[in-house]
């Protein structure tokens, strides 16, 4: 079974996805909740029944010392809803300081700008998320 990342922000939320083999790692659609925790938990239920998902890989906005911030308390209160909105997956969160400006470098060097690097930023970051607690090893850091 496979892996969901997803990289929750204030206004859209990305995705991304690895196989279970660990071979393809891809980039979803992201979505546009504005704050509206039910609705991203109704993409996420989506989201899982289309693909055959194991882990819910999260990522948490914490401070250059790897300590809490205010956004990573409320991603953290997020991730308790999910437990109880799907209570058979594995949740596993991991530090997503640093993944948007990697997306956003990534983006400009595959030719998006604008509208277009915008509209995929969320789910790029996602994507590094997702690439980066993959080269680590899959640490198993649950919230």
């Amino acid at each position: 079974m496979g892996v969901l990342a997803i990289d929750p922000g204030t206004r859209k939320t990305g995705f991304a996805y690895v196989d279970r083999l660990r071979i393809a790692a891809v980039p979803l659609d992201a979505v546009r909740t504005d704050g509206d925790d039910e609705a991203l938990l109704d993409h996420i239920g989506t989201q899982l029944a289309e693909r055959d998902v194991e882990l819910l890989l999260i990522g948490v906005p914490l401070d250059p010392n790897g300590e809490d911030t205010e956004r990573s308390l409320a991603v953290r209160a997020l991730i308790t809803r999910m437990n109880a909105r799907f209570p058979g997956l594995e949740t596993v969160t991991y530090d997503e300081h640093g993944t948007t400006k990697e997306a956003e470098s990534r983006l400009r060097e595959a030719g998006y700008s604008g509208r277009e690097a915008r509209t995929r930023k969320d789910s790029w970051a996602a994507l590094v998320l997702l690439e980066d607690w993959l080269g680590a090893g899959e640490p198993r850091a649950r919230s």
